[in-house]
């Protein structure tokens, strides 16, 4: 297949795509655009968002900034008032937030709840814990996650979306990106559905702190940066800017016990794609992807406009896009 075949392939069978980039040994091999997209769009890459969010507290905690993934939440928080008979809350850690097992009072995300609130740091805290106590159990949550900005803010006095720019974007050459706040819940839901180019934004709470479970606009140039930067173990451009053993770590795998997640497992807010080959992805809503295959030093980015609940494009990256780039 030559790129002219795949191009036509991806507009057919994959329509929302927008760009896609592939890095093969460092160098980049492939990159392509579609659906009237320049390579310097940036779209909103829904949940793979969380992936980025867990380089910043690892950044953090190299810095020192962080004590450790095993810190109390709540020890960031020493004003938040505890409900009444709630326990379970003062046990749960950062590592029980990055990698999906803290337990909360809710089924589903708390969309409205939260994002209604003056304080979505607090009222995510206000749903965890629970009666259960610390089960262990997986539990993929969104909004809530926003405690992990509240913890960041906290540590290091810097908004989200600073701190980024400053210490991660920054050493990448990713453009500085801004805050974007939704006054009002149809702004909220246009952000998320609109198919059109965004800038390079970070959409945020009142307080101007970055939701970590979305939000985050980036090309696929951009997302790239993001999979060259873990493939080389937190080294780009000569710099170290993240260290080896949080990458280690963070992409140190454990089974999903459920029928929801395709077989995948799943780090810190990193998805685990094949034990054999250590093949790791971020993964977002309509098919935004950083595809990591360290056994063939290959990166590929899709970047992707609204379209809910597409599930195969990892699929569709390794059944084509990887052929193509490894040719």
């Amino acid at each position: 297949m030559n790129k002219i075949e795949l191009h036509n392939l991806i507009a057919q069978q994959q329509p929302n795509i927008c760009q896609v980039v592939a890095y093969k040994d460092n160098k980049k091999v492939y990159s392509d655009t579609w659906n009237n997209y320049k390579e310097d769009d940036c779209v909103h890459i829904m949940s793979a968002t969380k992936s980025i969010m867990a380089l910043l507290i690892g950044i953090a905690i190299d810095k020192g900034e962080i004590n450790s993934v095993d810190d109390k939440v709540l020890d960031y928080f020493p004003d938040y008032k505890v409900k009444r008979g709630e326990k379970t809350i003062y046990d749960v850690t950062i590592k029980h937030l990055l990698t999906m097992r803290a337990p909360y009072k809710c089924k589903g995300d708390p969309w409205s709840k939260v994002c209604s609130s003056d304080n979505w740091t607090y009222s995510s805290l206000d749903f965890l814990g629970g009666r259960k106590g610390l089960t262990d159990e997986f539990n993929y949550q969104t909004v809530c996650l926003h405690i992990l900005s509240g913890i960041l803010y906290k540590a290091t006095n810097t908004k989200t979306v600073d701190y980024a720019n400053e210490y991660l974007f920054a050493p990448l050459g990713i453009k500085q990106h801004k805050n974007y706040y939704a006054k009002t819940a149809e702004e909220h839901k246009a952000f998320t559905i609109e198919k059109t180019p965004k800038e390079n934004v970070w959409f945020c709470d009142p307080d101007g702190l970055g939701t970590p479970g979305y939000g985050l606009c980036m090309s696929a140039e951009d997302m790239a940066k993001i999979g060259l930067l873990c493939l080389n173990n937190g080294h780009y451009n000569g710099k170290q800017i993240i260290s080896s053993q949080w990458i280690k770590e963070m992409t140190t795998f454990r089974k999903v016990e459920s029928k929801y997640f395709r077989g995948m497992d799943y780090g810190y807010l990193w998805w685990g794609i094949d034990k054999t080959k250590n093949i790791y992805s971020a993964i977002g809503n309509s098919g935004n992807v950083i595809y990591i295959n360290p056994q063939n030093n290959i990166v590929i980015s899709v970047a992707s406009y609204f379209k809910p609940t597409i599930f195969d494009r990892v699929d569709f990256i390794q059944e084509y896009i990887e052929p193509f780039v490894r040719e």
